[in-house]
Parts: C-alpha cells; structure tokens; sequence
C-alpha cells in the first residue's frame, strides 16, 4: 500500500501545522521558558538595583518553573555590563537590568560606549522610580532650597557638592539643579558614595544628592538634614520634606529608576509574555512593600511607554551634559 500523501494535501497539512505553530508563538502564552534565564544585572551585589532585581527573580522562577539567575556586571558606571548584555543573543533568555544612569545618562557623557540602549535593547518595563534626598551639613545656613539658593548666588563656589564621580547621577542632577536654579558651586568629585557620607557628616562637603535608603539612617540621627526631595511629590518615607519644585525651583524633577531590557530581536511573543510575568510579580502587595522601604514607587509600564520614556530622558539628560560641559573619557 502505497502511504504517500497527494502532494497538494502534503501542502495543506505542512500549511495548517506551520498555522497552528505560528499562532502558538505568537500569543501571549509562548511556551516559554524551557531553559535557565540569565538576568544581567550592571551593579554590584547587594547595592540597590540588585537588591530589586532579587526581590523579583524567585518570583519569576515560580511563575515560569525555570531558574532565574542575577549575573552581576559591575564596573565603569554600568556601561560594563551594558555592554556585555547587547552582544547576548536575542533569544529572550537574557533579561537586563535598566538603571537610569547607564541607560539614559551615559550616553550623553561617554563619548565612546559598547552600547547604544536605543539600537541594542528592547524595553520591557519601568519597574521601579525613585526620588533623591537633597541633604546637607546640619551646620549649613540654608533650611530649605529657596535658602539655598540664595546663599549659593550670594557666595558663588563657596558651596561644595560631592558626587560618586564624573558623570555620575549625582553629578549630572546637581548640575541640572546648578543651571535651573542659575548657581555656581563646587563639585567634588569622590570614588563612590560611602566616603561621600563620612566627609558629609564631618562637613567637609555641603551637600549631596543621595539615594534615599543611604541617607535616611543619618538623617533620622540628626546628623545630616534633608533640604528636599527630587520626586514630583514627596517621598512617603520622608513626608515632612518638601519637594524642590514645590520649595522654589519649580519644573525640577528627578527620579533614580529601575527597568527591564532584553536584547534587540528578541521575539514579539517573548516580549509579551515577559512583561505580563514581570508586571504581575512587581505589583505583588509583599514586592510593593519592599520597594516602597527604598522610597520608590513601582511604575509597571507598557514596552511602548517606557520606550518613549527612554528616548525623552536621553535627550534630557545630552542636554543637561552638554551644557554642563561633562566628558569622561
């Protein structure tokens, strides 16, 4: 007996399987994942962008039944990392870590990276957006930002600020507030935040813009004070401290945050189905709680929304550079 089907139904078979398997990889359901996927994190081991990702990690490896593993790449500012993660393949077993700084800032001061976070990466989701903590000497003589302000266009340079290096959010955020708020003052530059905070506290510095979780425990101590916060409203952790738009330099608005990226070509369905698990997990009451003890708030955005959110911070940040005239070779 002879098996061979009729070559037209061959056709009609091979034609409704390919259907069947396309509509299958294309719906939000993709039988995905089947292996252990890396997420890499550009950030040292325990600092706060690491921190987030550990919180979301296991809770993704629940949900897809596959392990997650946090692989860190720290190293000149997240672009080391950055760098690494756009030559991964585009196969949707790479997530990414997004930290403002690396994605949006970096590019407008490193005049030479090994990424371009447009090209390179597909966005998944803003996951988490948090304010800074404008904080200075108890012993300087401004309560608040108008005072600030004030005394720095009284005594041009006579001001001090710290940042964790050229380029760095710090760095750029304060000479956003320098330029909006038509100021002169010093910049120190420093290796990280740690000895920011000592020379802070000895008043060796006047002030800084830090991250909220690192300098609440001295400002609750009464040895640093908050002169503002940088978030459109005030930060729930901190909710006797105004925000800089609303205390004088009005429009002023910053925010540290967090995302998802995964290389770019990573599939349609893949993407789907990342974002819905991500999004699902980061609006977990337990996940929230625990962002919120670093004073952000979870944002869970659309790829397209957070897409266009990149491409407005990364002309807002070139601008802020440029002005500022800051380079790192």
């Amino acid at each position: 007996m002879n098996h061979a089907l009729p070559a037209a139904l061959v056709f009609v078979v091979t034609a409704n399987a390919s259907a069947q398997v396309g509509a299958q990889a294309n719906s939000n359901n993709p039988a995905f994942p089947v292996k252990t996927v890396r997420w890499i994190a550009p950030v040292l081991a325990g600092g706060a962008g690491d921190l987030i990702a550990r919180a979301v990690a296991p809770k993704l490896s629940e949900i897809w039944g596959q392990q997650v593993i946090i692989d860190n790449r720290p190293g000149s500012g997240g672009t080391t990392g950055m760098g690494v993660a756009a030559r991964m393949p585009a196969d949707g077993y790479t997530l990414v870590l997004g930290v403002s700084s690396f994605v949006v800032m970096a590019p407008g001061v490193y005049p030479k990276l090994a990424y371009d976070p447009v090209r390179d990466f597909a966005p998944i989701t803003q996951i988490l957006s948090a304010p800074l903590v404008l904080v200075a000497h108890p012993s300087l003589p401004a309560k608040n930002v108008r005072e600030l302000i004030a005394l720095a266009r009284a005594k041009p340079d006579a001001i001090s600020y710290a940042s964790p290096g050229n380029g760095s959010a710090a760095h750029l955020t304060t000479e956003m507030f320098r330029s909006m708020s038509g100021t002169r003052m010093l910049h120190v530059p420093y290796r990280g935040a740690p000895p920011i905070y000592l020379d802070l506290v000895a008043g060796q510095i006047s002030i800084y813009m830090g991250t909220v979780p690192a300098a609440l425990p001295l400002i609750k101590a009464g040895r640093l004070k908050a002169l503002a916060t940088t978030g459109p409203a005030r930060a729930r952790v901190l909710p006797d401290v105004p925000t800089v738009s609303e205390s004088g330099l009005t429009g002023y608005e910053v925010a540290t945050w967090y995302g998802m990226l995964v290389p770019a070509g990573t599939p349609a369905p893949f993407i789907s189905r990342i974002h819905a698990d991500v999004t699902r997990v980061i609006r977990l009451p337990d996940v929230q709680e625990r962002f919120a003890s670093e004073g952000g708030d979870v944002v869970a955005s659309t790829p397209e929304e957070f897409g266009a959110f990149i491409v407005r911070e990364l002309a807002k940040w070139a601008k802020v550079a440029k002005d500022a005239g800051v380079k790192v070779d």
